[in-house]
C-alpha cells in the first residue's frame, strides 16, 4: 500500500491510544546498499510498549552516520544485532511527545514533551544497577543496533531513555544534539575529568562531536584548539569558544595510511612534529587531553602530541579502526589511552540540563522534510553535507514546539 507522505504529520488518535499503522523509513536485509536504495517508505504496524517501555510520537529526528552504516550493511549488518526482526527502522536522535506508556512506567505520562538518548540496556543486568549501563552485556545503541528508531511516526524506547525537552528549542533543534553531544560529554567530563586550565586538542572540531567538545571546554574553563579543514570552520570553532585552530590541509603529510615505507614514515613523523609544535604554540604548551574520533589517520599524531601523563580519549575511528603508533611515546612518557562510548542516563541528564540552561547550544545546518530521509543519508554517505541535518516528522515547519524564550540552535554551514 502506498503511503501518503502528505499525511505524516497527522495522527488520528489522542495521547494514550496508538493507531494501528504508521509510516516509516525501512531498511531490509535484501536491499542493503546505497542509502537512496536501502531506505524505503513502508506502512508498518505501530509497536506496543512493553514493561518499562514508552512509545513516542516523533516530531523531529536527527540524522547520524550510524544509519549510513545500517543502509550499507557495513562494517556488519544491523540484522546481526536484532535477528528476530526482518526490518530495521533507524534513527538514534529524536524529539517528540509521549503517546503511550507500558506497565511499570511512573515518571512519564502521555502528552509529555521529550528528547531521547540512545543507550539501551536490560534492567536485569547487574552492571546497570551499580557499575555503568555501558558495561552491560545487553548494551545497544537504539535506532542502530535496535530497530524502532526515529525515522517513523512513532518510535519505541525504554523509559530511562527519556529526557525533558528544552522548552526554548524547536522540535528540529531538540532532535539535533543527543547522540554526538552526550558522547562528547562523557568523553571529556566523565572519562577525562575536564578541569579549568586544561589544554585540549580537538580533532574535527567543526563536526558533530567537535562542536560540543569545543563548547564544553569553553564552559569548563579549559583552553581548546580545534583541527578543521577550512578557515570557515575555524571561524565557527572560535565562535564556540576555541582559542585557536589548525587547518589540517597544511599538515596533510602527517596523516597515517598504514602502508608507509620507512622513508615515508620518517617524513610523516616529521610532519607530525611540525603539527605538534603549531598546537603547542597556540595552547601555550602540549595538550593535557586529545579528543579523538578519527582513528587510523590521526592516532599516531595524537599519542605524540599529548603531554607526558596526558590522556587521549577516543570514541570512534572514521578513518579506520586498525591503529598503529610508536608505543615508546606512550609508555616512556606515561600517557593514557581512554576508550569511551556514548553516555549513560545520568550523564545524558546532566548534559541535557546544560542545554536547558542555554550554556550549550545545538549546531544545526539544515532541516528537511520526512520525504528526504534517504536523501539526507546519501548526503552523509557522499560527504556532501555541511553539518547536522534534522528531519521534520510530526512537525510541519521549523520553529514549532518552542514554548519559552531563549537562544535556539546555532545555524552553521559547516561540518566534519
Amino acid at each position: 500500500m502506498a503511503v501518503d507522505l502528505s499525511q505524516v504529520a497527522n495522527v488520528e488518535t489522542e495521547p494514550g491510544e496508538l493507531p494501528a499503522t504508521m509510516a516509516a523509513w525501512v531498511i531490509r536485509e535484501e536491499r542493503q546498499g546505497e542509502p537512496v536504495d536501502a531506505f524505503q517508505i513502508e506502512e508498518i504496524e505501530v509497536p506496543e510498549p512493553g514493561a518499562f517501555e514508552v512509545v513516542v510520537r516523533v516530531m523531529a529526528a536527527g540524522v547520524n552516520f550510524n544509519n549510513v552504516w545500517a543502509a550499507l550493511g557495513e562494517p556488519v549488518s544491523v540484522f546481526r544485532y536484532h535477528p528476530a526482526e526482518d526490518h530495521h527502522i533507524g534513527g538514534s536522535d529524536a524529539s517528540g511527545i509521549v503517546w503511550k506508556v507500558g506497565d511499570g512506567v511512573t515518571r512519564w505520562k502521555p502528552g509529555d514533551e521529550v528528547v531521547i538518548h540512545c543507550n539501551q540496556a536490560s534492567y536485569e543486568d547487574p552492571e546497570v544497577h551499580g557499575l555503568d549501563p555501558l558495561a552491560a552485556p545487553s548494551q545497544q545503541i537504539w535506532g542502530y543496533e535496535t530497530s524502532w528508531g526515529s525515522f517513523a511516526q512513532f518510535c519505541k524506547v525504554q523509559a530511562q531513555q527519556l529526557l525533558h525537552k528544552p522548552k526554548h528549542l524547536a522540535w528540529e533543534e531538540a532532535a539535533a544534539y543527543g547522540l554526538t553531544y552526550f558522547t562528547a560529554y562523557r568523553m571529556l567530563i566523565d572519562r577525562c575529568r575536564l578541569e579549568p586550565g586544561h589544554r585540549v586538542l580537538i580533532w574535527g572540531a567543526a563536526g558533530g562531536l567537535g562542536v560540543f567538545a569545543t563548547q564544553l571546554c569553553a564552559l569548563t574553563g579549559a583552553d581548546a584548539v580545534g583541527v578543521v579543514s577550512s578557515d570557515e570552520k575555524g571561524a565557527l570553532v572560535k565562535q564556540l569558544g576555541a582559542i585557536g585552530y589548525v587547518e589540517r590541509s597544511q599538515y596533510a603529510g602527517m596523516m597515517r595510511r598504514g602502508d608507509e615505507s620507512a622513508e615515508e614514515e620518517r617524513a610523516r613523523f616529521k610532519e607530525s612534529r611540525r603539527f605538534c609544535k603549531a598546537v603547542e604554540e597556540l595552547l601555550g604548551g602540549p595538550p593535557d587531553i586529545v579528543f579523538e574520533h578519527v582513528g587510523k589517520a590521526t592516532f599516531p599524531t595524537s599519542v605524540l602530541a599529548v603531554k607526558p601523563f596526558g590522556k587521549v580519549v577516543i570514541c570512534g575511528a572514521t578513518s579506520g579502526y586498525q591503529l598503529d603508533f610508536d608505543v615508546r611515546y606512550l609508555w616512556m612518557r606515561q600517557k593514557e589511552i581512554l576508550g569511551s562510548h556514548f553516555a549513560n542516563a545520568w550523564q545524558a541528564t546532566k548534559a541535557n540540563e546544560l542545554i536547558e540552561e542555554s550554556k550549550i547550544r545545538p549546531v544545526l545546518w539544515q532541516t528537511m522534510g520526512f520525504d528526504k530521509v534517504a536523501e539526507a543519508h546519501q548526503l552523509l554517505r557522499d560527504n556532501r553535507h555541511l553539518g547536522k541535518i534534522a528531519i521534520l516528522v510530526g512537525a510541519t515547519a521549523e520553529g514549532q514546539g518552542r514554548t519559552a524564550e531563549g537562544p535556539g540552535a546555532i545555524r552553521a554551514e559547516v561540518g566534519a
